[in-house]
């Protein structure tokens, strides 16, 4: 079951004006190891766009660091591969 990692306080702006909270997610795997993705949901409602796996981490903790340490940047870029994603499926 995902469980929220971190929520930030850098909000994103979509093409269409629609604003985003930042979310990171993690969940644990069955060989005990985490994975942690990106979600931006829209404040308006509606579902969330999603990365793909972003980082794997050996436990939870560690899933937690790697979430601490991400910057606008990166987020930004996230935003873009959520973007792909949603428009791939």
């Amino acid at each position: 079951m995902p469980e929220l990692i971190q929520q930030y306080s850098t909000h994103m702006v979509g093409d269409d004006g629609t604003l985003y909270v930042v979310r990171a997610y993690g969940q644990p795997r069955a060989d005990g190891t985490w994975e942690g993705w990106l979600e931006f949901w829209p404040t308006s409602g509606g579902p969330p766009l999603r990365t793909g796996i972003e980082s794997s981490q050996p436990e939870r903790d560690a899933l937690a660091y790697w979430a601490s340490g991400l910057e606008p940047l990166y987020f930004e870029g996230a935003f873009q591969r959520a973007l792909e994603r949603c428009a791939a499926v």
